[in-house]
């Protein structure tokens, strides 16, 4: 600083002054989103979350008593209208889950959408609905709307150059197995949770852009 000339004195205590005050901002809206509930979350709970997600959420499971232990990979498949009219073919699974750890592994930026769109929308899905797959109330019938969305988009158009008719989402959960070092029984066997088949309705190719 002592270096530069007047105006350019001036310039950058300008900047550094703005940065110190974006880096308080940014830690006190952080701050404010995980702290217990007080005065100022609860004015202005809206403006917080509006800020803070999706790209500065904080997720306390990793320092949980018991943290997740479990891989959850969302599997989407189609049955497939013939594009001369012919019949309808039903596609083998497709890992959408496997695909978003391939766009994310090794790369220095992975997107947001690889990184929380899919498996966010499947746990908006699971905490929505009943182990019958029964909607709990508006919000559940909301997820069914999109994940169905997310898995069409990811689908994309058929190579046969068919159109999609109807969807099934599965998750596959497997334990993740015991270190060498410990004496602790796992099954690391995977489970299944089948949902039933969706039919395809015209808004969900319209708001996929399909």
């Amino acid at each position: 600083m002592a270096g530069l000339s007047r105006p350019y004195q001036v310039v950058a205590a300008l900047v550094l002054a703005g940065i110190g005050v974006l880096t308080a901002v940014h830690l006190a809206m952080v701050f404010l989103a995980v702290a217990p509930s007080n005065t100022v979350s609860k004015q202005y709970g809206a403006e917080i979350d509006d800020y803070v997600l999706p790209e500065f959420e904080r997720n306390w499971k990793l320092f949980a008593p018991n943290p997740l232990q479990q891989n959850v990979a969302v599997q989407a498949r189609a049955e497939i209208q013939a594009k001369d009219g012919s019949g309808r073919a039903t596609s083998g699974w497709v890992d959408l889950s496997a695909q978003d750890g391939d766009a994310i592994r090794g790369n220095l930026f992975p997107s947001h959408v690889d990184q929380n769109e899919l498996r966010r929308g499947w746990d908006f899905y699971v905490n929505s609905h009943d182990a019958e797959n029964r909607a709990v109330g508006e919000r559940g019938r909301l997820s069914e709307r999109y994940v169905r969305r997310i898995v069409l988009l990811r689908l994309g158009e058929p190579k046969s150059g068919g159109t999609i008719e109807r969807i099934q989402i599965r998750s596959a959960t497997a334990t993740i197995a015991a270190p060498p070092w410990s004496t602790e029984k796992t099954d690391t066997r995977t489970y299944y949770r089948a949902l039933p088949w969706w039919t395809v309705v015209p808004a969900d190719r319209t708001e996929t852009g399909r």
